[in-house]
């Protein structure tokens, strides 16, 4: 039983390892491929057009040809009603975040990532799914004091950049709300395959409109280089963070994965400085960000005992790891149990069966997946 329990551990530490490398990969791969000053792909909407086509194509043959996944049950009317809304958002988020990367740099990104629970808190009051609280609006308004002296110290401050961002936590956030609202109503649970298969391809359909009035004429125009290893490899390392949070979703508890994920952040911001040097990391965004982050840290601790407060008294870690063992190897391809969501912006197509705002932009994609 011990040796069965530390094999376990050990597989969800090298999964949450797996987890942290990929969604930092990702983000400087996409970064590297649209930046002018590198790989010289400015079109953020085609590259995200390739993986949700991509991830598609991989869905479509795990489910249809190989059977590797079962499909759910999808309605016409579950599917205008449920997965159209919420592809629009996730097109919206994807599209918003990656064309971000042209105008500011990768580390100022994280910070501004800052603001996804006060994104994910002001839309889940809106749409009544959360409570106004006098305590969590202290911790939003900490959160964000935190990014405006971030903001404030950045050197190479784009506005169009940030409105970008903004604009992409707040349609990624209205995405995590709906996904609660619509599907849970539904009861339908997606797994990330099944995910993929119905998201990714109406995303598709949503983000060729955009594409087709801004990014089409210039692909005519101008010389775009396109190296078809670069998009494979690019877009098939966005498809393995997916199936990595899928990995790693059901093998950790919520304070863990808030762990890497703010772990992930500041090994992104430091990578991002080593990498590209144009970002300059200033002490007074130092300042801001770990004002923000300590807003972020009270939020989830809030969340996170909510959660428990609701909950019947768990069983000790080890019984707990056993019977999470057990369980996932009697499962049938289901998404994880608990109410943990990995909201990562690389690949935000996880849903759980019990969604909650804890999170922030790891913890809660976009991809680009």
């Amino acid at each position: 039983m011990a040796k069965m329990i530390n094999k376990t551990l050990v597989l969800t530490y090298i999964y949450l390892l797996i987890y942290v490398l990929l969604s930092t990969g990702v983000i400087l791969y996409n970064k590297w491929v649209l930046s002018p000053k590198y790989f010289n792909f400015p079109l953020p909407i085609t590259l995200t057009m390739i993986h949700m086509g991509f991830s598609g194509f991989v869905a479509f043959l795990l489910i249809r040809v190989f059977k590797v996944v079962s499909p759910v049950k999808m309605t016409f009317e579950i599917y205008v009603t449920c997965v159209v809304p919420i592809s629009a958002f996730f097109a919206s988020s994807l599209w918003f975040g990656n064309t971000a990367y042209l105008h500011i740099s990768v580390a100022f990104i994280q910070m501004l990532k800052a603001l996804m629970p006060v994104a994910t808190f002001i839309m889940a009051v809106v749409c009544g799914t959360d409570n106004a609280r006098c305590d969590v609006f202290m911790n939003m308004l900490l959160v964000s004091v935190g990014v405006v002296i971030s903001s404030y110290g950045e050197i190479n401050f784009n506005i169009i950049g940030t409105a970008y961002q903004v604009m992409g936590i707040f349609a990624e956030a209205l995405r995590l709300v709906l996904t609660q609202v619509l599907l849970q109503k539904k009861g339908l649970t997606l797994n990330p395959v099944t995910s993929l298969y119905y998201i990714a391809p109406c995303s598709f359909v949503f983000l060729s409109l955009p594409w087709y009035v801004l990014e089409k004429p210039n692909i005519e125009v101008s010389q775009i280089q396109f190296n078809f290893w670069i998009f494979f490899s690019n877009a098939l390392c966005a498809l393995a963070l997916n199936f990595s949070i899928f990995l790693v979703i059901g093998r950790t508890g919520a304070v863990t994965m808030r762990v890497a994920g703010v772990l992930k952040d500041w090994i992104l911001i430091a990578l991002s400085t080593v990498i590209f040097p144009e970002s300059t990391i200033t002490g007074l965004n130092i300042i801001g960000y770990a004002i923000a982050l300590c807003g972020v840290v009270m939020y989830n601790y809030i969340k996170i005992k909510d959660v428990k407060a609701t909950q019947p008294i768990t069983d000790s870690l080890p019984d707990r790891i056993t019977k999470d063992w057990k369980e996932k190897r009697s499962s049938d391809g289901e998404s994880p149990r608990g109410g943990v969501e990995l909201n990562d912006e690389e690949a935000p197509l996880i849903t759980s069966s019990r969604l909650s705002h804890i999170g922030r932009t790891q913890l809660g994609s976009h991809t680009a997946v």
